[in-house]
């Protein structure tokens, strides 16, 4: 895909293309964006099952026209019986397992997010659509089999030695105990009957239902530390979002536990040093914008949690004055040590971000997520759920940053951005990545506003990582090949610790982006290095 998709009555992007249809089909038959945006994320789920599950968590950003945008935080906390002395008790003393129903401590969200946005959407936009009906494609993909895609395959099968012995993985995400070729077909039959069963009962049943009580019990049998009090208590949030003022206008982030703070200030940091006068094709603009990584990220590991937990009001941190004092930080020839210096305790994840904008300027930057690849790899054995491991983030040092206390919520990667800019434009754009989210942000964003590029260029063009990957460990600048050797060089010797990566890598995340301009022509661009797409009309 060289151009960008333009439509004017609506525009959908995710990364499969079968959840931009959903959304799409939704627009067409008059639904707004917000209930579009429902049928994607239940698609989704089951069209690219190793990247996000009704399993795990989500949030959204929602603009109305001539309203604030507001955020809907749909993201689960700790077990109450989820504590380091739970943990020390069963000889974990120094981080919590990645895998196993011991790292499903955490509260799915995501479905409690699909239920706030219903009734926003019905209380505010008037929407009429039916929850079974934005559940229908998701459902019929799960009984009816989707096409694997190679991304599935390949993820399945790397991490199947890792997961196979996860209770309800093999049967689940494995054929005749291998992973399913890319192309051949693969059922969910107990998903199907799960989406129905929320489809009929409500999103409520999850939490507080016949489906919370089977959930509950198929934990307990994983074992996890999760109880059906702790479903109960459980409840999506509406926040007013994170907000930074900046040359080209108004941009929005989520508000904490995410690092939409981190992404913010990576761009308020970049419009202090004019990235605009750097060409974006040169070894000045990826510099710069790796160095504002490290100041952002740095803020990141002195601050954020859980936000009953800070001690510092996050909206300060985007304060004029403190932005330039990070700006003023960065030596422009020479890059600041890096390594150990970066690290907090948060690797790669598996993500998904979609955007939806439909005819009448309503706006949604969604993200859901079950952190690792197949989350903590155990299958609930009556529901099909796939439970997230986002707890794992949790230190068992009680001096930690974000150590584990029953009911804290986990630091969360996730981070849907959008932007009201000057001259009447609404931009909505995200990706996947772990810590790759707020720089594949900062690469997107700055190449479509600050150099002007439309919305697919900015996204296929190549991109950089600072910091951890799958399976890896590495603290490198990691470069996608593309990039010409002179940039790489000239990198190198500024002090980045060079490694190269494939042309179109999947490490980088799979972007989206959509922009409504005043004429009220909408532009979107999916990711080449993903199995999106943008769906118009």
């Amino acid at each position: 895909m060289i151009h960008s998709i333009r439509g004017t009555r609506g525009m959908a992007v995710a990364p499969h293309a079968l959840a931009a249809q959903s959304a799409l089909a939704v627009l067409r038959e008059g639904g707004n964006a917000v209930e579009a945006m429902i049928a994607a994320a239940a698609t989704i789920t089951v069209v690219y099952p190793h990247m996000n599950s009704i399993g795990g968590d989500s949030f959204w950003l929602v603009h109305l026209p001539g309203k604030p945008p507001g955020a809907i935080d749909a993201c689960g906390a700790a077990a109450g019986a989820a504590s380091i002395d739970w943990y020390r008790e069963r000889g974990i003393e120094h981080s919590i397992p990645f895998r196993g129903g011991i790292a499903a401590n955490t509260v799915a969200g995501t479905i409690s997010g699909w239920g706030a946005a219903y009734e926003l959407s019905r209380r505010t936009l008037k929407g009429r659509l039916p929850l079974s009906r934005l559940l229908e494609d998701a459902i019929h993909y799960a009984e009816h089999g989707i096409a694997v895609t190679a991304s599935q395959a390949l993820n399945t099968a790397n991490k199947q030695a890792e997961l196979a012995l996860q209770p309800g993985f093999a049967r689940t995400f494995l054929v005749r105990g291998a992973a399913p070729a890319a192309g051949s077909v693969f059922v969910q039959k107990r998903m199907g009957a799960t989406l129905r069963r929320i489809a009929k009962a409500g999103t409520d049943d999850f939490y507080r239902g016949a489906l919370a009580r089977s959930i509950a019990k198929d934990l307990r049998r994983a074992g996890s530390p999760l109880t059906l009090g702790d479903l109960a208590a459980h409840q999506a949030r509406l926040r007013d979002p994170l907000a930074l003022a900046h040359s080209a206008g108004r941009l929005y982030n989520m508000t904490p536990p995410t690092q939409g703070l981190v992404s913010l200030l990576i761009l308020g940091i970049l419009d202090e040093l004019d990235i605009g006068s750097t060409g974006p094709a040169t070894a000045d603009y990826v510099h710069l914008c790796v160095e504002a990584t490290k100041q952002a990220f740095h803020v990141r590991n002195r601050h954020i949690t859980d936000p009953q937990y800070m001690t510092v009001d996050p909206r300060k941190l985007l304060a004029r004055s403190h932005i330039r004092d990070l700006a003023a930080a960065i030596d422009r020839r020479q890059a600041a040590p890096w390594g150990a210096a970066g690290k907090h305790g948060v690797g790669p994840g598996d993500t998904v971000w979609m955007g939806v904008i439909d005819g009448a300027g309503r706006a949604v930057s969604f993200i859901q997520s079950i952190y690792h690849e197949f989350g903590s790899g155990i299958v609930l054995r009556e529901s099909g759920i796939n439970w997230q491991n986002r707890g794992c983030s949790f230190a068992l040092d009680p001096r930690a940053l974000n150590a584990l206390l029953p009911g804290r919520k986990p630091f969360h990667t996730l981070n849907p951005a959008l932007a009201q800019l000057k001259g009447g434009r609404t931009m909505v754009y995200g990706t996947m990545g772990g810590d790759g989210q707020p720089q594949t942000q900062c690469a997107v964003f700055t190449r479509a506003i600050a150099y002007g590029m439309d919305p697919q260029t900015a996204i296929s063009a190549p991109r950089w990582l600072l910091g951890r990957t799958w399976g890896q460990t590495s603290e490198t600048l990691k470069l996608e090949s593309r990039f010409d050797a002179g940039i790489a060089q000239a990198l190198a010797g500024r002090g980045h610790e060079i490694e190269i990566l494939q042309p179109y890598d999947e490490a980088v995340g799979h972007a989206g982006a959509i922009i409504r301009h005043p004429n009220g022509v909408l532009e979107g661009g999916a990711d080449p290095r993903s199995d999106g797409a943008v769906a118009a009309f």
